[in-house]
Parts: C-alpha cells; sequence; structure tokens
C-alpha cells in the first residue's frame, strides 16, 4: 500500500486514521510523540503524500519544519476548518516544487459516530493541483461527499455554515439549559446542534471565529441583531 504520512494524533487525527488505515500504509507522528503516534517527522517527511493535521494556528510552524526535509513532487494537504490562513501559510513555508492541497472535513467525531456515508468534504488545490484522484478515492471508497472550492469561496461559506453555528451553539451550551420533559421539534435540533460542538476544542472554536476572516462581519451582524431584538422586547 501507499505510504500516507500524517501529523496530529489528536480527535480528529484517530477518527480519519482508522478509516484510512485500511488503504494506506499510515505513518503518523504527533507534536507530543506517544505509542500510538510513534513515527519521526523526519519519516514522515520521506512519504509523497503528507496531511497536516495540526490546530490551524500551528499548521505554519508545521509546514516549516516540513520543508527542508520533504522532496519534490510531495503533496501536502491540511484539514483546517478555514482555508485562507492555512494555504498562505503552508505556501509561504513549504518549497515550489511541493503541492499544496487545503482540505476541510465537514465533520468530527461527534458527528461521524455512524460512519462516514454521505458526509461532506471540501478540496482546495492550489495552483490548478489535479484532485481528481482524491475525489475518486474520497468519494467511492470512503463514501464522503466531495466538493471543489477555492480558499476564498469556502471562507466565505463557512463563515455562515460554521460561524453562525458554533456561535449560536456556544450561547445555547454557555446557558445550560436542563432536561424538559416535553419539548418541540425546534428545540431538539437546537440541543442537536449544542451537542455537537460541545467536545470542540477552543483552539478550534478561535480557528473558526476569529481565523476567517468573514466571520467577523458576520458575528458583529449577529449581535447587532440580537440587541435589536432585545431592545424591541423591552418597549
Amino acid at each position: 500500500m501507499e505510504k500516507l504520512g500524517w501529523i496530529g494524533y489528536g480527535a480528529f487525527g484517530r477518527l480519519a486514521c482508522n478509516h484510512l488505515g485500511p488503504h494506506f500504509d499510515l505513518v503518523v507522528h504527533d507534536l507530543a510523540p506517544s505509542r500510538a503516534a510513534p513515527a519521526s517527522l523526519e519519516e514522515v517527511a520521506a512519504c509523497k503524500r503528507i496531511v497536516i493535521a495540526a490546530p490551524v494556528q500551528a499548521i505554519g510552524e508545521v509546514a516549516t519544519d516540513l520543508a527542508p526535509l520533504i522532496a519534490p513532487g510531495t503533496r501536502i494537504y491540511d484539514v483546517g476548518s478555514v482555508k485562507v490562513l492555512p494555504v498562505e501559510k503552508m505556501r509561504e513555508a513549504l518549497p515550489d516544487h511541493c503541492e499544496i492541497v487545503g482540505t476541510h472535513p465537514l465533520f468530527g467525531p461527534q458527528s461521524a459516530v455512524k460512519g462516514l456515508k454521505d458526509l461532506p468534504i471540501v478540496l482546495c488545490p492550489l495552483d490548478g493541483v489535479d484532485v481528481s484522484c482524491e475525489s475518486r478515492f474520497l468519494s467511492e471508497r470512503l463514501g464522503l461527499e466531495v466538493h471543489v472550492s477555492d480558499p476564498d469561496t469556502h471562507d466565505k461559506t463557512m463563515a455562515l455554515v460554521q460561524g453562525l453555528t458554533h456561535l449560536v451553539s456556544k450561547v445555547v451550551a454557555e446557558i445550560e439549559p436542563t432536561m424538559a420533559p416535553y419539548t418541540t421539534r425546534s428545540y431538539d435540533l437546537l440541543m442537536e446542534a449544542a451537542g455537537l460542538v460541545a467536545q470542540d476544542s477552543d483552539a478550534l472554536f478561535k480557528a473558526i471565529e476569529k481565523l476567517n476572516p468573514y466571520s467577523a462581519d458576520l458575528r458583529q451582524r449577529f449581535f447587532r441583531s440580537v440587541k435589536a431584538l432585545s431592545d424591541k422586547l423591552e418597549d
């Protein structure tokens, strides 16, 4: 089997490696080395395909460490929840002889408990990189719903899709609603959304809200709308 280098063995890394293990000879390195991710960065760098599954805030640093180690033609992926910043950091740090593909799996351990079938993933190839092979593998072998986009369009879309939903869900979680003896369908859906993001790391939430260049405007509009509604209810 083809070797696949993987950097970052957190909750998403473990989920992804479990599903990729039957298809690749995985070479796994973590920023905090462990028996579960025993490979060195040099061993990962020897692979022709490498996935950086570190937090968005650390992708530039990881790419800088990889840069002097990788061979020409190496294809580098990330799995961050935003795309403009990570691909810029990778483009700055990595040599011109490698290929860069930003990716965003729009799921995590909580939303993939029943498997990967029909869950969405976005591919953002840079500089005309052909991702037809990746698209076929992800759709035919893993059952994912594959979308190809560019980093800017991705972040504009995710400012609404993730930025707004994570913001609302965080607020709901902070209220700490108690179990109700009877509910409505809309309440159940709201609690389900809050539950899906409850285990997300603070780094992920900050990446979605602060590192997406389009999230700030949407967030301000949201808070203005909340204040306007509050003022209206006070009349």
